[in-house]
C-alpha cells in the first residue's frame, strides 16, 4: 500500500477555543488561518509539515454514537512526555477517561492517557513502549476502544 495519512480534519463549534486548545495546551504550530465568517478553519502542524485542520463547522460537539472519527491518535516520544502532556491537559481542565497513564491492555508495552477536546473529541496520546506494568482499565478489549 502507498497511502499514509496526509492530515486529519477536525470540525469544530468554536474555532478560537479550539484553535487556542490545540495551539496553546497540545503545542501544535499555526500555519494558516481562514478569517472569513462563515467559512473560518485553522491549519496546524507539528513544524515541518500539515497534521491537523480545524473546520468551524459543527452545530453541537462531539457524538460518539455516529459514525465517523472514533478517536484521534497522536504518539509521543517518551511516557515522560506523555506525562508532560497529562499535566498541561489538568492545568486546562482538560475531561480524561482514566487516572493517569494507562496501558493499552493488560501487559502491554504500549499505552497512554485518553481525554477529550472542547467539543469532546476523544483524544490519545501514547506511547509504542515504556509502559509496561501500568494498569489496563479495561480487561476483555483495547483501553483506546471504549473511552
Amino acid at each position: 500500500m502507498t497511502l499514509r495519512t496526509g492530515h486529519i480534519g477536525l470540525n469544530v463549534t468554536d474555532i478560537d477555543r479550539s484553535l487556542a486548545f490545540y495551539r496553546d495546551v497540545l503545542g501544535f504550530v499555526p500555519v494558516g488561518e481562514g478569517k472569513e465568517e462563515g467559512r473560518r478553519y485553522a491549519f496546524l502542524g507539528d513544524g515541518e509539515q500539515l497534521v491537523l485542520t480545524l473546520w468551524q463547522q459543527a452545530d453541537g460537539g462531539y457524538d460518539a454514537t455516529r459514525a465517523g472519527l472514533h478517536h484521534l491518535a497522536l504518539e509521543a516520544d517518551s511516557v515522560e512526555r506523555v506525562r508532560e502532556y497529562e499535566e498541561a491537559l489538568r492545568a486546562y481542565g482538560a475531561d480524561f477517561a482514566y487516572e493517569g497513564v494507562v496501558a493499552h491492555s493488560e501487559g502491554a508495552a504500549s499505552g497512554g492517557i485518553f481525554f477529550h477536546d472542547p467539543d469532546g473529541t476523544r483524544l490519545e496520546i501514547s506511547v509504542p513502549s515504556g509502559a509496561e506494568g501500568l494498569p489496563a482499565p479495561n480487561d476483555a478489549a483495547p483501553t483506546c476502544g471504549f473511552f
